[in-house]
């Protein structure tokens, strides 16, 4: 089981693609987060899961490669997801692995979370803000990765 959540932090003006944001990531064993953290891990949000939809459609494109080590935009936040036996694929962060989740299961979940932040919060940004612009182009590139995954 894995579950993403992306949230944006609160009083920072009129929206833009720079706006500061943190990530939570649940699963079996644990979770790993940006929030709360000393020093301050949070990210430029909108950039950084734009980063990771495209990060995770070129692991998933290519099975050949073992492991994907991912950190957010101007962070130390990060988080690897190592591919195992049978499609499975284990994520870790800084306090080691957290869950082990089904390529399909995982995909999934980004991408649900990945459309929620956009309903509740990347529609708020002016459509000719590269951020927005570079996040519907990523989430259109991941919807079709995991169109093809679920459909295999």
């Amino acid at each position: 089981m894995i579950e993403f959540i992306f949230s944006v932090r609160p009083d920072q003006g009129d929206p833009t693609g720079f706006d500061l944001g943190d990530m939570l990531c649940v699963g079996d064993s644990g979770e790993e987060t940006s929030s709360g953290k000393s020093p301050d891990q949070g990210m430029m949000i909108y950039i950084s899961v734009a980063q990771l939809l495209a990060e995770l459609s070129s692991f998933f494109e290519a099975p050949g490669v073992k492991a994907l080590r991912y950190t957010g935009v101007d962070t130390s936040f990060g988080l690897t997801f190592r591919r195992k036996a049978r499609k499975s694929i284990s994520v870790a962060g800084a306090g080691g692995i957290f869950t082990e989740a089904d390529e399909v299961d995982l995909a999934e979940s980004a991408l649900r979370a990945a459309e929620e932040f956009s309903a509740a919060h990347v529609s708020q940004l002016p459509a000719n803000d590269a951020a927005y612009q570079d996040y519907q182009a990523a989430l259109a590139q991941f919807r079709r990765i995991v169109s093809q995954r679920t459909r295999n």
